[in-house]
């Protein structure tokens, strides 16, 4: 078991990547990474510190016992199925979705931020989205919603399905054999979550600077 305190320093218990792994196993990590990848109710879910501490867990042979190749391919598996389910579920309901009010699980914010990522990096953005929170979660949502061309989302789906899943989980996996990364798990796991939601930081600083001055000029790019 790791010795860490990351479950204070990352969120409730329930959270808790290591905790989630231990009480659900394979088939938990599984349907968590296909509910936050497609699913608007797994927007909140720690996709990246869940896989890098399963790949971690891997290494030290706790809790997890499958093969390194079996668990990428599965992970990866769960993610290309979970856009899929919100590209699908976009293009049924998304122009009732934008218009639908806030509730407790539901924020239309959340939305706008995937839609302008979409807007700003097209096609594209169905990869890279994998690599931020929140974001990751409601773009195949806007794509479906927006009818991109069914084989452009499929081929870059399952390139970032698999870049995430293998990348996220091979690197806890390596990394988890470091002594120091095992004795500083919880400084791990919360770099990782701070490092993943700079995108997301810095996207919100240029909308502020935009609505600050309207008239300015865009940033070259």
């Amino acid at each position: 078991m790791l010795e860490s305190s990351s479950t204070l320093a990352l969120g409730p218990s329930f959270l808790d990547p290591e905790w989630l792994i231990s009480t659900f196993g394979l088939i938990g990590i599984l349907a968590l990474v296909f509910a936050e990848s497609g699913l608007l109710i797994g927007f909140f879910l720690p996709g990246d510190s869940l896989l890098f501490t399963a790949g971690l867990l891997i290494s030290g042979g706790t809790y997890l016992h499958q093969p390194l190749w079996l668990m990428c391919m599965l992970v990866s598996v769960a993610a290309v199925a979970g856009d899929q389910a919100g590209y699908a579920f976009g293009r049924r309901f998304g122009p009732a979705l934008f218009r639908r009010p806030d509730s407790r699980l539901f924020k239309q914010e959340n939305l706008s931020k995937a839609r302008a990522f979409f807007a700003k990096y097209g096609a594209r953005s169905i990869l890279l989205a994998r690599f931020v929170p929140i974001v990751r979660t409601f773009t195949p949502i806007v794509a479906g919603a927006g009818h991109m061309h069914y084989r452009t989302f499929l081929i870059y789906n399952v390139a970032g399905g698999t870049l995430w899943g293998c990348g996220v989980t091979t690197l806890g996996y390596f990394l988890g054999r470091v002594a120091f990364v095992r004795n500083n798990i919880e400084f791990i796991l919360i770099g990782i979550v701070a490092v993943s939601v700079v995108p997301i930081g810095i996207e919100l600083l240029r909308a502020r600077r935009r609505n600050d001055h309207p008239d300015a000029q865009p940033e070259p790019r």
